[in-house]
């Protein structure tokens, strides 16, 4: 059994390599983990980080003044509460929900199988890095209606910002680089908003500039945040979720067997690889007055962070949760893309992710797409498996063999 010892640091590299190992020793030896290099505390009980998420007045978002507003360029929507959040939520979550989606479902289908089409004669995609990660910045261009030829140096700029909300602790020289990637991808985006407040098209770009609620309408630093806000929430934990999907499916072949017989298991396929590897690991929230978990007293004013990861693996939640099993009775499928969902992947309560109907969405098409044409999928031999992240969390590269094939994605002729 692994121990958590007094010198044991979430922030080490034994913890980076594998903190799955770690979830139960944390549980059951200290609910209450405390970093003194960074002055945080690390909650992993179900209970307790479903009441952080849950409890909004007693543990606010203002930590992401610090740790997202700099690259944001403003502020982001989990920052916002009353009238301002639930007026611009209802204009983003417009935009991924109803017909938008059917409409960018049909975006998503012509991507992948743009993506996939090289690869299908050779037998072999490394699916994080040929595929994945390319998909999710493609897609969230077009729901944007940004110029795909520009997806490099958006991806670029885009990274640099995921790094500054995502990284624990970061030299100076670290920052400047992701601030400057911040202010580019501002200079990029403001004259684009200019055109669309005059000239609006259909794209989520055109609806912010646009939209009014009670009133509220936006100017240029709220629309750059909130279409930063929606880059990063759209391309960060999408590819992961495929790549992990996959891989648990492919070690798990009965299971990807049951899913390729009937497709219809695919939402839980995806929902159970979110509560056991979910691709947000840590969720920070901020003590608003002192708070009482497990007998230790955290003081106001200090920020604690979620475990994500240890809440989805804990036995008073979940049965067996150290299995992946896409047939479990304590998933709730249904739900599993909701605000009642009971694994927390995408968080919970006000905060919980706008995007996750369209992640589900997005997922479920594209494995559909993928899962005819990679015909006897394995993993390539000798590739070693390296998952890396600690914020977010995800396979480096996923190097899979299938049996080639001339076809072509249906209706992509």
């Amino acid at each position: 059994m692994t121990m958590v010892t007094p010198h044991f640091s979430v922030l080490s590299e034994d913890f980076a390599a594998d903190p799955y190992r770690y979830f139960a020793p944390l549980r059951e030896q200290a609910p209450v983990h405390y970093e003194p290099a960074i002055d945080s505390y690390f909650l992993s009980r179900y209970h307790d980080v479903k009441r952080v998420l849950t409890d909004h007045q007693a543990f606010s978002t203002e930590t992401l003044q610090v740790r997202a507003e700099p690259v944001m360029r403003g502020p982001v929507l989990a920052q916002m509460t009353g009238a301002e959040h639930t007026a611009k939520r209802k204009i983003v979550v417009r935009s991924f929900t109803g017909q938008a989606l059917h409409d960018q479902m049909r975006a998503i289908h012509a991507n992948a199988a743009e993506l996939i089409a090289p690869f299908l004669p050779r037998g072999r995609v490394d699916l994080v890095n040929d595929f994945g990660r390319p998909l999710a910045v493609h897609v969230t261009l077009d729901v944007l209606g940004l110029d795909k030829q520009d997806w490099r140096k958006v991806s670029a700029w885009h990274s640099g910002v995921a790094e500054f909300i995502t990284s624990i602790t970061l030299t100076a020289e670290r920052r400047r680089h992701c601030l400057d990637c911040a202010e580019q991808l501002e200079a990029y985006l403001v004259p684009l908003i200019e055109q669309r407040r005059h000239r609006p098209g259909d794209d989520l770009i055109s609806k912010l500039c646009n939209a009014e609620f009670d009133g509220i309408t936006m100017d240029n630093r709220e629309v750059t945040a909130l279409i930063i806000n929606v880059l990063a929430a759209a391309t960060e934990p999408a590819d992961k979720t495929l790549a992990l999907l996959f891989k648990h499916l492919i070690d798990h072949p009965e299971q990807m067997a049951q899913v390729r017989q009937d497709p219809n298991l695919l939402t839980a396929a995806i929902a159970e690889t979110l509560r056991y590897t979910p691709p947000v690991q840590l969720i920070p929230r901020q003590v608003e007055h002192d708070a009482v978990f497990a007998d230790v007293t955290i003081p106001a004013g200090a920020t604690v962070f979620c475990m994500i990861g240890a809440a989805n693996r804990d036995p008073d939640a979940f049965t067996t949760p150290d299995t992946f099993d896409i047939h479990r009775p304590d998933l709730g499928t249904t739900r599993s893309f909701t605000a009642a969902a009971q694994h927390l992947a995408f968080g919970t309560g006000l905060h919980q992710c706008v995007g996750a109907a369209f992640a589900r969405a997005e997922i479920e098409t594209v494995a559909a797409i993928l899962l005819p044409l990679l015909d006897q999928v394995r993993h390539t031999p000798g590739c070693h498996y390296q998952e890396t992240g600690l914020y977010t969390r995800g396979p480096a590269s996923l190097s899979l063999d299938f049996t080639p094939t001339r076809e072509t994605v249906p209706g992509h002729e």
